[in-house]
């Protein structure tokens, strides 16, 4: 939070740029529009974001239709399991939160799958998709994890029992966390080991790698079981989140808080 690499303090990266736009869709189209989501990202995407995924970068911008842009890089590249999709996901975590758990991992991968064809990113989506709703309830995420890998496609499901088993720790990752497994996988070990927001964004960023996209996970985990209260007002009073592409707009910690109580309502 205190700037650096070109960012200045408190300016939010490309994560919390997409979920801006993810929950404005939402709460303009009423509801899931994929179509319009798409939109959205590529207007952002082809106005020189500071930051932006390869990956995404190349489905936003080769010029096919919303429906058809992802698959054709996977098929392309046989390879599309970043972690560009869970990172942009608590906004639509806490939408469709009140939907309970089949509609929300639904949803998850719908929105996922836009960007990125391989279903490895849809199910990591999902999976923290579930654990927010459960969080929001008041519930632990962390006792809901069991459930929720039933609900994981079974191509996929030892992969993330892995990395959410009790005794994973991100050393024994076996790729990068801008992998979409490992990432959700440091994100809720930064949030099991530590007992506090703070703490778990701060174990988060030490791991190093992808920081602010394992952050941006850790905290929205962690926000959604902590609340907003918990979150230290020396880090939300420099926050600002520039949205490229959108007259110039920037939005600061009134017009966050206002985008997630009518999230939340």
């Amino acid at each position: 939070m205190c700037g650096g690499g070109g960012w200045d303090p408190g300016e939010a990266t490309d994560d919390t740029q997409m979920a801006v736009l993810i929950a404005e869709s939402l709460l303009e189209r009423r509801g899931l529009d994929l179509p319009d989501m798409f939109a959205r990202f590529q207007r952002w995407a082809t106005s020189d974001p500071k930051d932006i995924g390869l990956q995404t970068e190349d489905v936003l911008t080769n010029g096919l239709a919303w429906d058809r842009a992802a698959a054709h890089h996977f098929q392309t590249n046989q390879r599309a399991a970043g972690n560009g999709s869970l990172m942009r996901a608590t906004t639509s975590a806490v939408y469709f939160a009140r939907d309970g758990r089949e509609a929300t991992m639904d949803a998850a991968r719908r929105v996922a799958a836009l960007t990125h064809g391989d279903r490895a990113a849809w199910e990591g989506t999902a999976v923290f998709h579930e654990l927010v709703r459960v969080a929001l309830r008041g519930g632990d995420p962390l006792a809901a994890l069991p459930g929720t890998l039933t609900l994981v496609h079974p191509d996929h499901r030892r992969r993330y029992a892995t990395v959410l088993a009790d005794d994973w720790h991100p050393d024994q990752a076996t790729e990068f966390n801008g992998a979409v497994w490992p990432c959700l996988g440091s994100a809720v070990w930064a949030f099991r080991t530590t007992t506090s927001y703070e703490d778990a964004l701060r174990a988060a960023v030490d791991l190093g790698g992808d920081t602010d996209t394992v952050a941006a996970v850790t905290g929205g985990l962690a926000g959604a079981y902590y609340g907003v209260d918990a979150i230290p007002a020396r880090w939300t009073e420099p926050l600002h989140v520039p949205l490229p592409g959108f007259d110039g707009r920037v939005l600061r910690l009134p017009d966050l808080l206002e985008l997630a109580r009518r999230l939340a309502s």
